[in-house]
């Protein structure tokens, strides 16, 4: 039979519990602004610590690599030892790497620095979401308070190239990562104050092997992704995905096996909570080649300076957090399925717009047709998440927000590698028969940099139309995908009504709010209590 969870408690969250939202929202701020600022220090990094071409590409990519693998069993940890535990316990050390990170002498250092910097992440994102859920226990407010942190997120990835690029014009390279130990010291100040403490009551023991078959099964598939990204199709690739996937069955085994397993399979067995997932993962992979190409666009066709960009993309965030914000109000009148289906066929004419830019001129077409495809995405992971963590007991939310967390990691991952690939294979395709040209456009361009005048010139000319066709390539295959996603929602989530439809909690809401007539909040609010 389903596992489904039980009833919540319907008590409204007041000023304190909102307080305590602002706190968790700075830890995603911080996450957000380190994965998009390093991107901006590269330069002056690589120049003062010169490090070889591979330490290069773990400086980049260790960070994001040892979140996603740790994220389960921070999830599952949150859970055993205490949600606010863990994270301040994460926000204490992300403080200590972030100094580290920032006066690191050389190239191993730094490694070592962002890999500790990573481990302290996966604590923080699971246990904001899961705290999230033991503050908002009404469902409305929860919906609320889940899209206000996500936004957050998406906020934090718009003004970091902003940040980053006014701190690096006055300060070393270092000075970006900084930012973090001030955010962290008001986590501390305060957590302790506004945030609740709750741990599962009944863990059981902690399983070490189940921990290593997680982190077997997730940093290999990972890691297969960032080669494929980078490097493209090839046998590292296949050779670490399929460690990863082996390891994942045996993960799987050994949970069933177990009577306190590191995740809870039985999870799975609620079709919504696994639908939301699945839906999370493929709506990530469609999104991000949009946001991981368009910025190239803005800098490599359009010419445009690191600050610049950032500044094009705000109406791409401002859609972004208008689609979050009216994703549970929206949920709320036409359902979830409804909402996230309409958003998705939204998505496909931006995708179809982006389909149609081209080399000259295409900048206003690139920023109108990414806004609308993210404005129609957006609600998605607000409701998927909202989904996921409604349909965990309270004891195990932590789990849940680290599988969630884990979808949309290994989304945006997939969605770099895959639609970075197909870009590729588009330019390589395209400037065949240009002997000079180079594996992409950014290579091309500096060759193009040395060459005369005139074959300079059409080198440029021809790896920017090469990327433009690449990017347009991106736009169909971008609204095919959603076209699925958005027969899969409405399919799949059919009958699915959004948690605060739940008659509790419709009266818990007119107990709240109905401020004009005390008595009848008062005795709504008692009907809610004596049906919890």
């Amino acid at each position: 039979m389903p596992s489904y969870a039980p009833p919540r408690p319907t008590h409204r969250a007041g000023p304190r519990q909102w307080a305590g939202l602002a706190v968790l929202s700075l830890p995603l701020l911080v996450l957000a602004l380190d994965v998009s600022v390093l991107f901006l220090a590269a330069p002056q990094l690589v120049a003062d610590l010169r490090p070889s071409g591979a330490q290069t590409l773990w400086i980049m990519d260790i960070y994001g690599f040892v979140i996603a693998g740790f994220l389960v069993t921070m999830g599952t940890l949150g859970d055993r030892l205490g949600r606010r535990r863990l994270l301040l316990t994460g926000g204490a050390v992300f403080a200590v790497a972030s100094v580290l990170t920032a006066y690191a002498t050389s190239a191993e250092m730094l490694i070592a620095a962002r890999a500790l910097l990573g481990v302290a992440g996966a604590t923080l994102m699971p246990s904001t979401l899961s705290l999230i859920s033991t503050m908002f226990l009404d469902a409305r407010q929860r919906a609320r308070a889940i899209a206000i942190w996500m936004t957050t997120m998406t906020v934090g990835v718009a003004i970091g190239p902003l940040v980053g690029g006014a701190m690096l014009e006055h300060f070393w390279w270092g000075s970006v990562f900084l930012l973090a130990v001030p955010v962290m010291a008001v986590l501390l100040a305060l957590g302790p104050v506004l945030l609740p403490e709750y741990r599962d009551p009944r863990p059981g023991p902690l399983d070490m092997p189940s921990i290593a078959l997680s982190l077997a099964t997730l940093l290999p598939v990972v890691h297969g992704l960032k080669h494929l990204a980078s490097e493209g199709p090839g046998p590292v690739t296949a050779v670490a995905v399929a460690a990863g996937v082996l390891c994942g069955a045996l993960f799987v085994r050994r949970q069933r096996r177990l009577a306190h397993p590191l995740l809870d399979l039985s999870l799975f067995s609620n079709r919504t909570f696994s639908v939301a997932l699945g839906l999370l993962l493929f709506g990530l992979v469609a999104i991000n080649g949009v946001q991981y190409l368009a910025p190239q666009y803005f800098q490599l066709v359009a010419g445009m300076s690191p600050l610049r960009a950032g500044l094009w993309m705000l109406p791409v965030v401002l859609a972004a957090t208008a689609g979050m914000m009216l994703a549970p109000p929206l949920a709320r009148r036409f359902g979830p399925a409804r909402v996230m289906a309409g958003g998705a066929l939204l998505s496909v004419a931006g995708f179809a717009l982006v389909s149609q830019v081209d080399t000259a001129g295409g900048l206003s077409t690139l920023v109108t047709g990414s806004a609308i495809a993210i404005a129609g995405i957006s609600p998605l992971p607000v409701l998927t998440t909202e989904l996921v963590v409604a349909a965990a007991p309270l004891e195990k939310t932590g789990s849940a927000a680290a599988m969630s967390e884990t979808s949309g990691e290994l989304g945006v991952g997939l969605g770099v590698a895959l639609n970075g690939s197909l870009v590729a294979a588009v330019f390589a395709a395209r400037t065949a028969s240009e002997p000079a040209a180079g594996d992409d456009l950014a290579s091309t361009l500096t060759v193009a940099g040395t060459l005369p005048s005139p074959a300079g010139d059409e080198l440029t000319a021809t790896a920017r139309d090469a990327f433009t066709a690449g990017l347009n390539m991106v736009g169909v295959a971008g609204g095919a995908l959603m076209l699925l996603l958005a027969v899969g929602a409405g399919w799949a989530l059919r009958g699915t009504r959004s948690a605060t439809d739940d008659a509790t909690n419709s009266a818990a809401d007119e107990a709240g709010d109905d401020a004009a007539d005390d008595d009848a909040s008062h005795r709504a609010a008692a009907r809610v209590d004596k049906a919890g």
